[in-house]
């Protein structure tokens, strides 16, 4: 028994760094990449907003863009009332259609 578990520990060898390598291209692939692209989509999302568009920030505040500036945006949430947002803080597009409810 006690054999088996001594050639099995073995010692650096070529087998250990495969092993590291193998783990590093499995981090790449299932931690760093979706990562990356979720954030190429977020900034392209970002510099394709229009006026007149339905949006959702960060804290979940819904409202239609009425004015797109360098790096801000105006949201108006209700009828004259109109709030300045970072473009940054605009987190998604909000479905303006709305389910029919029967009753």
């Amino acid at each position: 028994m006690q054999t088996i578990l001594l050639q099995a520990s073995g010692g650096p060898g070529i087998q250990n760094l495969i092993l590291i390598g193998a783990i590093g291209i499995i981090f790449y692939f299932f931690m760093i990449r979706p990562q990356q692209k979720k954030v190429r989509d977020q900034k392209k999302f970002r510099e394709e907003l229009t006026k007149g568009m339905q949006v959702v920030t960060i804290g979940g505040l819904h409202g239609r863009l009425v004015a797109i500036e360098a790096d801000t945006v105006v949201v108006e949430v209700d009828k004259g009332v109109r709030l300045t947002f970072d473009k940054s803080a605009i987190s998604l597009e909000a479905t303006s259609k709305v389910q029919p409810t029967n009753s």
